[in-house]
């Protein structure tokens, strides 16, 4: 009977110092690393146009908005993940001196890929639920148009729904309000 040699764990230490000599992005996740897929046309188009209208919001106050690249730890899981768009309004917080892995968001948005939408919804999420900045989760439709908006309320979140291009809606907790139309722009819908 042939045996397997059992599966090494990285600590997060070892993980951050593969993944910043990497050529690739991947998350960490129960100490195993999962490469991140390649986005879609459509998921680029969407991350961009979210980005860019809530930069454009931000641009003259102390909030902060990044995409894909900026690396959020989920302290109270050990989830280390890359959201498409992350913004931070309190004084950012950042796991070590590299300033590449957050620790405060205040906004996540997820625009969902065919391969990743059921861990967005569910293990992503409620390993997100752990971090008490975080006051709103925004899951964003690539295959039609349909946002899905998760705000932390005192005794849970609650789910608020747009899926009309003429619908607008507010981020309360950064002020900022996204048009469906201005997220879906240039997006064409096989």
């Amino acid at each position: 009977m042939a045996t397997h040699p059992a599966k090494l764990l990285l600590t997060p230490e070892e993980y951050l110092v593969m993944e910043r000599e990497a050529d690739f992005k991947s998350e960490f996740r129960n100490g195993n690393i999962v490469m991140m897929p390649g986005a879609s046309r459509q998921h680029n188009l969407i991350a961009g146009n979210i980005f860019g209208e809530i930069y454009v919001q931000l641009l003259n106050r102390t909030c902060e908005v990044y995409i894909n690249d900026m690396r959020v730890k989920v302290s109270e899981t050990g989830l280390y993940t890359y959201p498409d768009v992350v913004v931070v309004c309190d004084e950012p917080r950042f796991e070590d001196g590299y300033f590449d892995t957050l620790l405060n968001p205040t906004v996540i948005v997820e625009v969902l890929s065919p391969s990743t939408e059921n861990y967005d919804r569910n293990e992503k999420f409620m390993s997100y639920q752990a971090l008490e900045s975080l006051q709103e989760y925004i899951l964003i439709s690539q295959h039609g148009i349909h946002v899905e908006q998760y705000m932390r309320q005192e005794d849970g979140w609650i789910l608020r729904e747009y899926s009309s291009l003429d619908d607008m809606f507010q981020i309360a907790s950064i002020e900022c309000k996204l048009a469906l139309r201005a997220i879906y722009a240039k997006v064409q819908f096989s």
